[in-house]
């Protein structure tokens, strides 16, 4: 079956300084290099999902920022693809299904950032078109949210958001999808 490696929105703002930081995104950084490097070796396509915020009151990702640049350490190619988005969901309005039927992928691989917000929308867009998502939980990163006056911590809404996504993937940690555990 083949498969295609997705990034989404692995941007600066969501690292230390940025915007709108997340809950240890250095960590999914690290376990998505392992993961670039794997799909590289095979020739297998990767996708990096870029969001462009265009609202009048952005406050993070806003187009031309060094925020909204794809971080550094991806490892981007002269021949990369890169779609950019302006919603969470990453087959909205862009070229995402056109690219994927091009290649002749069948199952999509998803990793990124947020959880809770885009990696979300684009998992559950993506079971709907039939595209078998893999979703690698290790490489994906979120952050707290509030609600009513109470916290909801990152871990809790990764393990609640992961625990929703079951029904729409298969979850598995990058280890694992590699083989090596």
């Amino acid at each position: 079956m083949k498969k295609a490696l997705m990034i989404i929105d692995v941007q600066k703002d969501y690292f230390i300084a940025g915007k709108m930081e997340l809950y240890q995104p250095e960590k999914a950084l690290q376990k998505i290099n392992k993961l670039e490097e794997s799909f590289l070796a095979l020739e297998w396509p990767i996708i990096y999902i870029q969001h462009i915020n265009v609202k009048k009151d952005a406050s993070f990702f806003i187009p031309n920022t060094k925020g909204a640049k794809l971080h550094e350490k991806l490892k981007l190619r002269s021949h990369s693809i890169i779609i950019e988005k302006n919603f969470p969901n990453s087959f909205k309005n862009t070229q995402l299904l056109d690219i994927l039927q091009y290649f002749k992928v069948e199952q999509v691989v998803i990793t990124g950032m947020m959880t809770h917000m885009c990696v979300d929308s684009t998992t559950r867009a993506a079971a709907e078109l039939g595209f078998k998502p893999i979703l690698l939980t290790d490489a994906t990163a979120t952050r707290s949210l509030n609600y009513l006056g109470e916290e909801v911590t990152a871990k809790q809404v990764q393990i609640s958001y992961l625990a929703a996504l079951q029904n729409f993937a298969i979850l598995q940690t990058v280890d694992t999808f590699l083989g090596e555990e």
